[in-house]
């Protein structure tokens, strides 16, 4: 099976989390006898065209736009050529997997162009960002959303949470909709030697204080306001040692007044942007994660800190409660509420007897829920029925 996948991002451009469920999935897809083309953006130091883990990778070289939206549209118009030549090449390819509804005006144009099944993966929607469309901006995205998701054969979403939003917020048939979970590699997050960790530990609290952490975008459905006004709570509880580590880049300054505004600013530390390799050894010293989303499809945020043996506690939005099962391998914290979020992350640190039993449980549901082989081979399927259908029609 030959399989052209579009993405706007793969490593090394990191913009969210879908170049991380692209950069895993693909070499499991390959390993399971498909030939996987992926076109991408062109990024300064990576090659236009190389093979990594068996993905052919093409990254195209995308013309300035005045804006993000202008941007997009030759973006489209980039990758949509490039797939063109691509298929004159190296001939015809049995089904399109487009990663969101940026790719989405190339995909749609070579699925009519050369008659090829596509299949959307949706990781999330304008709709359940902003609870809503209201600007123009958000229209337009919603537009395009929901022309994607119409042109697809199949729809692939990583949460029942998901498929639920596609169907209510982009009016597509359940039928034609399917749940495979994200994944994680969770070789990547080895624990340190008890000196090396010590060291690390002391580049960010003290050690009599317990490290809590955040890692993420800086966006308001993100809830990291919530984490902070939970904060004093959380202090007050353990006697004022804890410390706050807010990780990621973007605009923190409205978090940094709002820390300072609480008179918390010396037990926060905002670190910014932390590289991969960086992010896997931090994770593995810290006492506790945790995900205060207002809107979360997914979170493999909580399940980078799974494999990291961190417990995590999160909030009863999304995906989220799917994947963190409350008092088994996590905590579940009501939404927009520091006075829960704070009873989670206090029981949390309180008793480690409790956080070693919910990190045990939530190691070993890595391997049965959440391992990128099995996730590829649930793939497949939806790769096979597609085929099968498209085998059986006159287009």
């Amino acid at each position: 099976m030959k399989i052209l996948v579009l993405a706007w991002e793969f490593p090394p451009r990191l913009v969210g989390g879908i170049a991380r469920h692209v950069a895993e999935l693909y070499p499991e897809i390959v390993k399971l006898g498909c030939e996987v083309h992926l076109i991408t953006v062109e990024v300064s130091d990576a090659a236009t065209y190389e093979v990594i883990e068996g993905i052919h990778i093409h990254r195209v070289s995308v013309a300035h736009g005045h804006d993000f939206f202008h941007w997009v549209v030759n973006m489209n118009e980039s990758i949509g050529a490039h797939g063109g030549n691509l298929i004159a090449e190296v001939g015809h390819f049995d089904l399109i997997h487009a990663h969101d509804w940026l790719v989405g005006d190339a995909a749609i144009a070579l699925k009519h162009s050369f008659k090829i099944p596509l299949i959307a993966t949706i990781h999330a929607t304008e709709h359940g960002r902003n609870n809503g469309i209201y600007q123009e901006g958000q229209k337009y995205i919603h537009g395009k959303e929901h022309a994607l998701v119409y042109n697809a054969w199949r729809v692939i979403v990583c949460s029942q949470y998901m498929r639920w939003e596609v169907k209510r917020a982009l009016q597509s048939p359940g039928e034609k909709i399917d749940v495979i979970y994200n994944g994680i590699r969770p070789e990547k997050k080895t624990p340190l030697k008890e000196q090396e960790k010590m060291e690390l530990r002391r580049c960010f609290a003290q050690d009599e204080e317990k490290i809590v952490y955040y890692v993420g975008r800086m966006a308001y459905e993100k809830g990291v306001y919530v984490l902070l006004n939970a904060a004093p709570q959380v202090l007050w509880d353990l006697q004022n040692k804890v410390k706050f580590v807010i990780v990621g880049g973007g605009n923190t300054e409205p978090l940094k007044q709002q820390a300072w505004n609480l008179g918390i600013w010396d037990k926060c530390y905002f670190t910014g942007f932390m590289a991969d390799q960086d992010l896997d050894k931090f994770q593995t010293v810290a006492d506790c994660a945790v995900f205060p989303s207002l809107y979360e499809p997914f979170g493999i945020v909580a399940l980078e800190s799974f494999a990291a043996r961190v417990p995590v506690v999160v909030s009863n939005t999304g995906g989220l409660p799917e994947i963190v099962e409350h008092n088994k391998t996590g905590v579940v914290t009501y939404a927009n509420n520091p006075d829960s979020l704070a009873w989670g992350i206090v029981k949390v640190l309180r008793d480690p007897e409790y956080a070693a039993y919910l990190v045990k449980n939530a190691y070993q549901a890595l391997d049965t829920h959440f391992s990128w082989d099995k996730l590829a081979q649930k793939t497949i399927s939806v790769y096979e029925k597609v085929v099968k259908e498209r085998s059986q029609v006159i287009w």
